[in-house]
């Protein structure tokens, strides 16, 4: 039987114990730098035909907001970056099933479950419609009707989005990016072309005639999705989402690469 003095001797061994095992946040760092970036380098995959994430600069170098998280993040973990660019969203779907990359900066999209586990949103952005000269509908509302073309990027939020909405009007898979998305309104291919708020508000810049329709359709929350191998440092990277949301590091990024109809969360 223990004497008091064994009693009080095996608590603060436990307690010792107990507190030399538990997790520090450098610790905790450490394990997700290493779950993250197993190349010992952070492998960021970019979707470079959406201009809410990625922009050009005029030396063709990429920037835009999901370029700024890759770069931080990578600071933050203490290893080199690789930005790994998709010119459209097929080509980054079609990537989810190869090990190219370990982070990946786009819409927080059920359908890339399989394969990512998702942060917090670091930006909202609204989707909406941008119709092309003398198209009928007027508003957001009036686009799901019967012989009204939708134009949308194949592969793409949004066109996951179309396809469980729209009942009536007709959907016309395009590639992704800009000149695709005016050339099909230019030409007639369709009515109206949906997509991120920035993107119809620069069409409507470059097509005269064109206009953006009031309202939206949807809502899409950008983030930072995780390759389901590291889904255990998920919780790191959420507390440095966090940090660059409130720190006004995400806010500095929308306003470098000027953009419209998205903010911070």
């Amino acid at each position: 039987m223990w004497t008091r003095r064994e009693a009080v001797a095996g608590t603060i061994t436990a307690l010792a114990t107990a507190c030399s095992t538990q997790s520090t946040p450098q610790a905790q760092t450490l394990s997700a730098t290493g779950a993250l970036a197993p190349t010992g380098k952070l492998r960021v995959a970019l979707i470079a035909s959406n201009p809410v994430l990625v922009t050009r600069r005029p030396d063709k170098s990429l920037g835009g907001v999901s370029v700024a998280i890759g770069n931080a993040l990578a600071a933050h973990l203490g290893v080199p970056v690789e930005l790994k660019p998709y010119d459209n969203p097929v080509l980054y779907n079609e990537s989810l099933a190869f090990d190219e990359w370990d982070i990946g900066l786009a819409a927080r999209d059920p359908s890339r479950a399989e394969y990512l586990a998702f942060s917090n949103a670091f930006m909202e952005v609204d989707n909406g419609y941008v119709a092309r000269p003398g198209a009928a509908p007027t508003t957001a509302e009036e686009v799901d009707r019967t012989g009204v073309r939708i134009a949308v990027a194949q592969g793409s939020a949004p066109n996951a989005v179309l396809k469980r909405l729209i009942k009536n009007a007709e959907i016309v898979p395009v590639p992704g990016g800009f000149e695709p998305a005016r050339e099909a309104l230019a030409t007639g291919t369709a009515d109206v072309y949906g997509e991120n708020l920035h993107l119809a508000y620069r069409i409507a810049d470059a097509l005269p005639g064109a206009r953006v329709l009031p309202g939206h359709f949807n809502v899409v929350q950008m983030a930072i999705g995780v390759r389901k191998r590291a889904a255990a440092a998920l919780p790191t990277v959420d507390e440095f989402v966090n940090k660059i949301r409130s720190d006004g590091t995400v806010q500095k990024a929308i306003v470098e690469a000027g953009l419209r109809g998205v903010r911070v969360p």
